[in-house]
């Protein structure tokens, strides 16, 4: 799996400070969407050993609160692989102390036997849609068609 970003400071992607993975691919093409250039599976760079160390080492600091997973999609099932290798890592690591947030086009009823929603405390699903786009701050979701559904929330 390939990634366009990874941000160890994260106030945008989920609540308080987080670390936020944007996993390359997806083959939704939602028009309007706001990283057209995670689109390609080949975008980035290569997800690493060293690059899920250096995630799980952003991840030790008291003040961060989770990790986000982004896109592109990381349900793509080009990405599910690693992704559940990432999530793994994260509860073996840190338990639920930690929570995990993870964006995708795909409604949960379409996804919902995925493994690596075992390990997912929030899932924001469905597509982009430009003409539903949310103008206000503050929502996790870019169109009122998406939604923010508790999955197994850190306790």
């Amino acid at each position: 799996m390939n990634y366009i970003g990874l941000s160890t400071c994260d106030t945008a992607n989920g609540p308080g400070v987080r670390v936020s993975l944007f996993c390359s691919g997806c083959t939704l093409h939602c028009p309007g969407c706001f990283n057209e250039e995670s689109w390609d599976f080949g975008a980035g760079r290569p997800f690493t050993d060293e690059t899920l160390a250096t995630l799980l080492k952003a991840l030790e600091e008291d003040f961060v609160e989770g990790l986000s997973l982004l896109g592109g999609d990381p349900l793509e099932p080009e990405n599910r692989d690693e992704v559940l290798r990432i999530v793994r890592a994260v509860r073996e690591r840190f338990g639920n102390t930690k929570t995990i947030w993870l964006w995708t086009g795909r409604r949960h009823e379409k996804v919902a036997d995925c493994p690596v929603l075992e390990y997912v405390d929030v899932l924001v699903d469905g597509p982009y849609v430009e003409k539903l786009k949310v103008h206000e701050k503050g929502c996790w979701f870019g169109s009122s068609n998406q939604r923010v559904i508790p999955l197994h929330p850190a306790g």
